[in-house]
């Protein structure tokens, strides 16, 4: 009788051992598979008439503008550099940008990352956004910090809000739930546009997504929609 107590304590430790390790396994073999940057993305970090340089954060786009910057958090389980040509248009339009690269591709595990480039950068105005499960954790950081305004690219904020926000997401869009965002007035002001054709994806280059709709316009041109909705509210707000 002794042996098998001692068998099943034994048993019992080696399944309270594995359980953990099991966990992270599963948890590394998620993370591990992803959306990663296209080439043109790639090309968008160089340097033009947009100085981009590599940081400890990620990366920094520095165009004409020095009075305005955006603090940048990429979508889930995609690699940050699919944003860059979105940015570097950005910076090249007058507001500055900061593209974050956060632990395991997932913006919740970095959510600090917005206070490590403010305290290293100084700007009038500070606005904060991302795409999709980027945009959800801007908005927690956007939360409990003063800054310009948010904004969020098929994202919603899910906690109030003092500043003005902006929410932009495409007509096709097959992936961003609508309902949450038809309910972020009750977080604070915002403002939706509705970029016609437009996807969930394509506000990066990284390909398509499972789920989302079919876009009628290109990447290039849903970008390039989204950098001037930016701009023109930020004028608005600054």
């Amino acid at each position: 009788m002794g042996r098998t107590k001692g068998k099943s304590k034994k048993a019992r430790r080696i399944i309270l051992l594995s359980v953990p390790l099991l966990l992270t396994a599963a948890f590394l073999l998620y993370t591990g598979r992803y959306y990663r940057a296209q080439e043109e993305a790639v090309r968008a970090l160089a340097s033009d008439s947009v100085a981009v340089a590599e940081t400890d954060f990620g990366w920094f786009f520095d165009g004409p503008g020095s009075d305005s910057a955006y603090i940048f958090y990429p979508g889930g389980k995609v690699e940050a550099a699919a944003y860059a040509p979105l940015l570097h248009a950005l910076a090249g339009r007058g507001m500055d940008a900061f593209l974050v690269k956060v632990p395991f591709r997932l913006a919740f595990f970095g959510i600090g990352r917005a206070e490590q480039v403010r305290k290293a950068y100084d700007y009038d105005n500070w606005y904060v956004g991302g795409h999709s499960l980027g945009g959800v954790a801007a908005a927690e950081y956007a939360a409990d910090h003063e800054l310009k305004g948010l904004i969020l690219l098929a994202a919603y904020p899910v906690r109030e809000v003092d500043e003005p926000m902006l929410i932009i997401y495409g007509s096709e869009d097959g992936v961003l739930n609508l309902k949450r965002v038809s309910e972020a007035s009750r977080y604070g002001a915002v403002e939706e546009i509705v970029i016609s054709g437009g996807n969930h994806a394509a506000f990066g280059n990284y390909g398509e997504q499972a789920g989302d709709g079919a876009a009628a316009i290109s990447p290039d041109r849903q970008q390039a929609e989204t950098v001037e909705a930016i701009a023109a509210w930020a004028e608005q707000h600054s």
